[in-house]
């Protein structure tokens, strides 16, 4: 059985496929591959790789579950290819040195968001909808996440996890947590003005973390580069790969090919021990040295 488009898919393609939208006529029996691509090379202008990478995998399914209930004779899909105008993001990480002046820039509920992030793994949307009920006595129990401003399961299966906190980062979650003026199980540990629902990703970060990123030249780190962050400075520091991934709440692979970046001077180093290992001899104006 095929799953449902993903979030991100449905928020791509609903602008165009509903409500006589530039491309409703797409879903019809005379789309051919080439109409479908065309469709996807002008998305793919604006949209990063991933993201295009997810949505073709997304039309695929969609059109094969059509054809498989009788609504399409073919699937349109199949042969769809990514357009090499996807941008691709530069991948950047923070230093041990950038992240301690990220976080002394900020204001103490922003440096627990951020350091939840940088320092413990989170991804913002988990962050935002932790609950007080939820801290014990090392880790945060990971349940829930709020994606696009609703309460939603966590992004995936290894998502539902519990995240252990360092000593210093937990002890400040409790004091944090004691000085809220609800403190109930179910009350939100980051709460908005309301207090009924929690604060809102996309206005902290605009409002709060960024300016004050920006003023010490950090304004490119945003929550994905604090995870990737974590995950790298965790491989820096040995930390083993299954571990680091199911703190994260992902597979060792994610972990180790999305997330964690190796630096230059970690590959010159390795480099430098193997070719001590291999004994290689080095050729000095055409002739061989020992």
């Amino acid at each position: 059985m095929a799953r449902a488009p993903s979030a991100t898919t449905t928020t791509v393609l609903e602008p165009d496929f509903t409500n006589g939208g530039t491309d409703s006529n797409l879903l019809s029996q005379d789309l051919t591959r080439a109409e479908l691509q065309d469709f996807f090379d002008r998305k793919a202008k604006s949209l990063s790789h991933s993201v295009v990478a997810h949505l073709r995998w997304d039309l695929r399914q969609i059109f094969e579950t059509a054809v498989h209930e009788g609504h399409l004779e073919r699937n349109p899909a199949r042969l769809l290819f990514i357009p090499r105008e996807a941008r691709r993001p530069d991948h950047q990480v923070m230093s041990f040195e950038e992240v301690q002046q990220c976080l002394e820039i900020l204001e103490p509920r922003k440096r627990l968001i951020v350091g939840l992030a940088v320092r413990a793994g989170m991804r913002p949307g988990e962050t935002f909808a932790l609950r007080c009920g939820r801290l014990r006595e090392t880790y945060f129990e990971v349940r829930e996440r709020v994606y696009k401003g609703q309460l939603d399961t966590p992004k995936t299966r290894n998502s539902i996890r519990h995240v252990v906190l360092p000593d210093d980062l937990l002890q400040s979650i409790r004091t944090w947590v004691e000085e809220l003026s609800s403190q109930g199980e179910a009350d939100w540990v980051f709460p908005s003005e309301k207090l009924t629902t929690p604060l809102s990703r996309d206005k902290v970060w605009r409002r709060h973390i960024q300016p004050k990123s920006e003023q010490v030249g950090l304004g490119w780190a945003n929550f994905l580069v604090f995870r990737r962050t974590f995950a790298t400075l965790s491989y820096e520091e040995g930390a083993d790969a299954k571990l680091v991934a199911d703190q994260m709440g992902h597979t060792v692979d994610v972990n180790q090919n999305v997330y964690t970046k190796s630096h230059l001077n970690q590959r010159k180093d390795l480099a430098d021990r193997l070719a001590g290992k291999v004994g290689l001899k080095v050729i000095i104006g055409g002739r061989d040295a020992a």
